[in-house]
C-alpha cells in the first residue's frame, strides 16, 4: 500500500505498503494449495517487512516497550509482525465466514445474546487487536440478526481484494464512514435490532480526539465512536478477536455501556469518561496480549487533530 499522509493517515497504510502483490500471492496459495502451504512463506514475508520498514519498526518498538514494561528486542518485534501476517492470511477464510478448521474460544457470548434478545441493537467496539474478522465471523455465525461493520475505506485496494472473497453479501454489510447517509444506516441497523461493529482505537486526520492515559503516556483516541453511542443511546459491548496461534483465536465480548442517551448538556463529559474507560480496557488487553495490538505508527506523538 502507499504510505498515508498526515498523522491520522499513517495507521491506514503501515506496515502494509507495497503489499498488494504479497496478499494476492498468499490468497492464491491458500486457495489453491491450502492453509499449510500458505504458512510456508509467512516467515520470509515477516522477515522482509520487519527489515524493510524502519519507521514502522521503531514505532512498534516503542509500543512493545511500554506494553511489556521492558525494552523490546528483535524477537519481540518478530512476534508482533508474524502475528500480524498470520491474521492477514486467516482473512482468506474468515472474511467469507469459513470458520471450519479454526479453534475459536468464545467468552461473553451470553451477554451479547441477552442484548440481542431485547431487540435493542448493539454497537461492538473493537480495536486493531488480533482479528476483527474472527469476532465478526463468530458474531455472525451465532447471531439471528444482521451484523454490519462501520469502517474507514482508506485502504480501498486491499479492501477490494478481501471483499471479492466474501461474495455479494459482504459489501452490503459494510457501512462506510464519512458519507452523509452513514449515521442513518447505523440508526436503521440498530432499530432493526442488528449489531454494528467499528474500531475505536485510531482516528483519521481531522477527526476529534481526546487525550487520555494509555500505557503510561497521553495518547489521542477518537471521540466519534463514543459520541455515536451517546447520540443513538445504543448499548455498547467491547469485542476482541485475540490471536492465540495459527488458526486459534479467543473471541471475547465484554459489556461496556448499557445504553441510553445522555442529556446534551452532559454529553461531552460522558464521552470523555467513555474514552478514558475504553483506553484503560485496551491498555489492559495490550499488557495481557502485547503481540496482538497491531500498532506500527507513532501512536502517542499524533497531534490529535
Amino acid at each position: 500500500m502507499p504510505d498515508g499522509s498526515g498523522p491520522g493517515a499513517a495507521w491506514t497504510a503501515a506496515p502494509e505498503r507495497g503489499s498488494d502483490w504479497v496478499i494476492r500471492v498468499m490468497i492464491w496459495i491458500a486457495r489453491r494449495l491450502g492453509w499449510h502451504a500458505a504458512q510456508v512463506p509467512l516467515h520470509p514475508i515477516t522477515a522482509y517487512f520487519l527489515i524493510s520498514s524502519p519507521r514502522q519498526r521503531a514505532a512498534a518498538r516503542v509500543y512493545l516497550g511500554r506494553a511489556l514494561g521492558r525494552p523490546a528486542g528483535v524477537r519481540d518485534l518478530y512476534r508482533l509482525y508474524f502475528a500480524f501476517a498470520s491474521t492477514i492470511l486467516d482473512r482468506v477464510w474468515l472474511v467469507p465466514g469459513e470458520v471450519s478448521g479454526f479453534t475459536l474460544e468464545i467468552r461473553g457470548l451470553e451477554a451479547l445474546r441477552a442484548i440481542i434478545a431485547e431487540g435493542r441493537g448493539c454497537l461492538l467496539f473493537g480495536a486493531h487487536f488480533g482479528s476483527f474478522e474472527a469476532l465478526r465471523a463468530m458474531a455472525a455465525a451465532g447471531s439471528p440478526v444482521e451484523v454490519s461493520v462501520l469502517m474507514h475505506e482508506a485502504n480501498a485496494r486491499q479492501k477490494a481484494i478481501f471483499d471479492a472473497m466474501g461474495g455479494p453479501n459482504r459489501a452490503a454489510a459494510v457501512i462506510p464512514l464519512g458519507e452523509p447517509a452513514s449515521m442513518l444506516r447505523v440508526r436503521e441497523a440498530l432499530q432493526a435490532g442488528g449489531l454494528v461493529g467499528l474500531l475505536a482505537d485510531r482516528h483519521p486526520s481531522g477527526e476529534r480526539v481526546r487525550r487520555v492515559a494509555f500505557l503510561g503516556h497521553p495518547a489521542p483516541l477518537p471521540t466519534g465512536p463514543h459520541l455515536l453511542a451517546e447520540v443513538l443511546g445504543a448499548p455498547v459491548m467491547l469485542a476482541f478477536g485475540i490471536w492465540r496461534g495459527p488458526r486459534r483465536y479467543e473471541v471475547r465480548f465484554e459489556a461496556f455501556s448499557p445504553g441510553g442517551a445522555s442529556p446534551q448538556a452532559g454529553r461531552e463529559q460522558a464521552v470523555s469518561g467513555a474514552v478514558a474507560r475504553y483506553a484503560a480496557r485496551l491498555e489492559a488487553m495490550c499488557r495481557e496480549y502485547p503481540y496482538t495490538w497491531f500498532n506500527f505508527h507513532d501512536f502517542w506523538a499524533e497531534d490529535g487533530r
